[in-house]
């Protein structure tokens, strides 16, 4: 059997690496331009900083549920009218000067948004040869990373330049780009398997399944825990205000190679060697502790952090799949959803507890959360090794 990755394959690769740039260029973007869109609307930075929570909540609550709801849709016609109606909500947005028409115009791109990304999962998965699913996924995944790299700036200084709204005019174009390419490169003959709520929602009551979600959920918020709050300590480095953004630009082309090594742990054994990819992920999120009172080595150690956020996407990605195709076959759809929903759960988990530690008044104690966090995820990923273990031995015993 031919596992190499012809052409085609990489053409359809990158049309959902592009796609998930679009998606993750609309999601985060508007961290940038929240200011611009408070002055211009007439509410507070607080009020406007909703949009953010909001988009985050209706992705997790909503992506399941649709999900569930669509998994006989013919995915190919599926995706493109989801694009289409991404299309259609961004053009809105750049004409629209409500703040309440906004915050229900984001809400509506979070459920299209979730629902893409999940799509764009499964099909990656399922077109490529089974040895190299890892690798098609990092790429896909790496979409979210170019955003935030290249995207997210861009957009933020279109809004500097000319207003919130011409931000939403890129997000428009690109999105029109992404629907012409999903078009003519997207396959016609995709799985479509037809299943019920009553089939797919018995997989969230799955202890593995729930295991697994939280293994991603915990890994995020041990970097989010930090990153959320990298400017204040960047600051207490002593890095100049005006040297901050290029600090963030280099702690993301760095997780650039975050998601190129998320490919290659998941080739192999992805649960096992995630268990000590957590443990040297606390190790280097403790080490902030000590090491933020020397500029070089605090750079170094925000250097490697990035290298180690995003090493468990791909690998928890696909596990959630197989997990799925092992115990209701039927709700792989569903299961696809769950790394995007558990990464933007521990988001919001990791914020809120570094915050808690941060508020209080200890910036220098907000890399311990981190590294704990980190440790959880290692210790969940080590019973589930363990679960994987002792069902191949059954499996053998059995045969």
């Amino acid at each position: 059997m031919n596992h190499t990755l012809s052409t085609r394959h990489w053409l359809l690769i990158f049309t959902l690496s592009l796609l998930t740039f679009v998606l993750g260029t609309s999601e985060f973007v508007i961290v940038g331009i929240l200011t611009e869109i408070s002055s211009s609307l007439g509410v507070t930075n607080a009020k406007a900083g909703t949009l953010v929570s909001a988009f985050a909540i209706t992705f997790a609550i909503t992506t399941p549920l649709v999900m569930s709801v669509t998994s006989g849709f013919p995915k190919r016609k599926w995706m493109l009218s989801l694009i289409g109606g991404f299309i259609l909500l961004n053009a809105l947005c750049v004409v629209t000067s409500n703040f309440s028409v906004l915050m229900v115009l984001r809400m509506l791109s979070a459920t299209v948004t979730g629902v893409l990304i999940s799509l764009a999962m499964i099909v990656s998965s399922e077109t490529m040869p089974a040895p190299k699913r890892g690798i098609a996924i990092s790429f896909v995944f790496g979409g979210f990373t170019l955003a935030n790299v290249v995207g997210v700036p861009v957009g933020t200084v279109i809004a500097q330049s000319f207003s919130w709204n011409g931000t939403f005019v890129l997000t428009t174009l690109l999105g029109a780009l992404a629907f012409s390419f999903c078009y003519f490169v997207l396959p016609s003959k995709l799985s479509q398997a037809k299943s019920s709520l009553k089939d797919q929602l018995p997989l969230l009551a799955q202890p593995r399944i729930l295991l697994a979600f939280f293994i991603p959920a915990l890994g995020f918020s041990a970097t989010y825990a930090v990153f959320t709050y990298l400017v204040p300590i960047l600051k207490e480095m002593g890095i100049p205000g005006g040297s901050i953004s290029l600090v963030l630009l280099i702690y993301g082309f760095i997780s650039i190679f975050s998601n190129i090594l998320a490919g290659k742990i998941a080739s192999h054994n992805p649960i096992g060697r995630l268990r000590w990819v957590f443990l040297l992920q606390a190790v280097v999120l403790m080490s902030l502790f000590f090491t933020t009172e020397h500029l070089v080595l605090g750079l170094v150690n925000i250097g490697l952090m990035s290298l180690m956020a995003i090493l468990l996407t791909t690998s928890t990605q696909l596990y959630l799949i197989d997990l799925a195709n092992m115990y209701q076959p039927k709700a792989t759809g569903l299961a696809a959803s769950l790394m995007p929903v558990a990464s933007n759960v521990g988001i919001a988990l990791g914020s809120a507890l570094g915050g808690l530690v941060y508020h209080a008044g200890n910036l220098s104690f907000v890399p311990w959360v981190g590294g704990v966090l980190a440790i959880v995820a290692s210790a969940l990923t080590f019973i589930s090794f363990y679960f994987d273990q002792k069902h191949t031995r059954t499996e053998n015993v059995a045969m």
